[in-house]
């Protein structure tokens, strides 16, 4: 594995680096800093998406054909990590770097025209219907129906700890379309227009206070079979080709260095237990080194990842190794985090951060007043988001699990 990035590659940094400091505002790179959560404020980042789009990079992982880029494995990894690094607020991955992969591999003709441009516009804005409030981790236990009806499917049922649901109108879903002796078969894939008749949305809050999550109920929702990807009963098939996609981010590393920084100059500035810097405490200032230690690990193994795909090698359980590290020192970190904020990381302060989602009866004060600084109101609403991290996307028990089989064997 080489870790030196050739003459081309630095030139292709350099070209993002002059991109991103020419359209990144100040707007868009503070709703990038001040995230709460994984999702960035949902218009900065749409308005961001129609940047990308202006220039051609919105989608650089689809095929060219479909509007992606022509660009080497190293080259992806450059334009993720020194988004990440200029502080860009993320795109939705629902639609971009989800279902649009498997519109591409399983969508008729016909799908691919109508849905794909309009992705990339954001005309389209999907969320995923996978969950139910039975079937999680155990997403093969789902029990959504959809009866066939002439030229439609009759849905009804609910999906739970769907993302943005207010905010899309387009959901991909699985739905069970008959009973099997084996309990993957009989599910199908299906897009679902949000503006169907039959469809409620109900916001669930968070502990953070935010709206990101919700539920949907769907009351005997007619969708026409057209809207099946791939075939009816086989939507296993398609499902799990999307989790190749939802697992793994391609540059969590970087990331992760500038939490880490953030904690570091955080704790630079408050005092700890014996009146001198927290960062001087030899308890936290251990805390900090080990993370940091961590995620060079995790950086080496994303360069191993990347080495392996750029040689047409599949990753196979790197992803879950991924999944795992980013995840936990993710929470690690925000918990340094709001050890550093002190009292007033307690105070639940969301006006003064970007959240990634409407917040459940808060009335910020009329002066804007804000106790401490904005890193420290930041704080407890990432500590909050994060305890999800290592349940979404597959949970670390279930990768770890993926790892004892696939790797050790057990």
């Amino acid at each position: 594995m080489d870790l030196e990035w050739s003459a081309a590659d630095l030139a292709f940094r350099d070209e993002v680096r002059a991109f991103l400091d020419e359209r990144l505002t100040p707007d868009l790179r503070r709703a990038g800093r001040l995230m709460t959560s994984v999702y960035a404020d949902h218009e900065a980042s749409m308005r961001w998406q129609a940047i990308l789009h202006e220039r051609g990079w919105a989608a650089p992982a689809w095929p060219v054909e479909y509007g992606g880029c022509d660009w080497t494995v190293t080259q992806h990894y450059l334009f993720s990590r020194e988004s990440i690094l200029a502080g860009a607020p993320p795109l939705s991955p629902m639609g971009i770097s989800m279902v649009a992969h498997v519109l591409i591999e399983f969508g008729t003709p016909e799908q691919k025209e109508f849905f794909l441009p309009r992705i990339l516009t954001g005309e389209v804005f999907f969320c995923q219907g996978y969950s139910e409030p039975e079937a999680g981790s155990d997403l093969a236990a789902l029990s959504m129906t959809a009866e066939a009806d002439g030229d439609d499917l009759v849905c009804t049922g609910s999906k739970i700890w769907t993302t943005h649901a207010g905010e899309a109108n387009w959901m991909f879903c699985l739905v069970r379309t008959s009973r099997a002796a084996k309990k993957q078969q009989g599910i199908t894939f299906l897009l679902i227009d949000m503006s169907s008749p039959g469809i409620e949305v109900r916001p669930l809050v968070m502990t953070s206070g935010e709206q990101i999550q919700n539920q949907e109920f769907f009351d005997h929702v007619r969708v026409p079979k057209a809207n099946v990807v791939g075939e009816i009963d086989d939507g296993w098939t398609v499902a799990k080709y999307l989790l190749e996609f939802e697992r793994g981010g391609s540059a969590a590393a970087p990331k992760l260095q500038i939490m880490a920084d953030e904690v570091a100059r955080a704790a630079a500035g408050q005092p700890g237990p014996d009146g001198r810097p927290l960062l001087e405490s030899p308890a936290f200032a251990a805390k900090l080194a080990d993370a940091r230690i961590r995620i060079d690990v995790l950086e080496v193994l994303e360069f191993r990842v990347l080495s392996a795909a750029a040689g047409g090698r599949n990753p196979g359980t790197a992803s879950s190794m991924l999944k795992i590290l980013g995840t936990e020192l993710s929470q690690t970190l925000t918990e340094l985090l709001l050890e550093a904020a002190g009292p007033r990381g307690r105070a639940y302060q969301p006006h003064a951060t970007r959240p990634g989602g409407p917040l459940a009866g808060f009335a910020p004060p009329a002066d804007g007043y804000v106790s401490g600084e904005e890193w420290q109101a930041v704080a407890p609403l990432r500590y909050f988001n994060d305890r999800a991290g290592t349940i979404y996307a597959g949970s670390n028990e279930i990768q770890r699990n993926i790892l004892a089989k696939a790797a050790l064997g057990l």
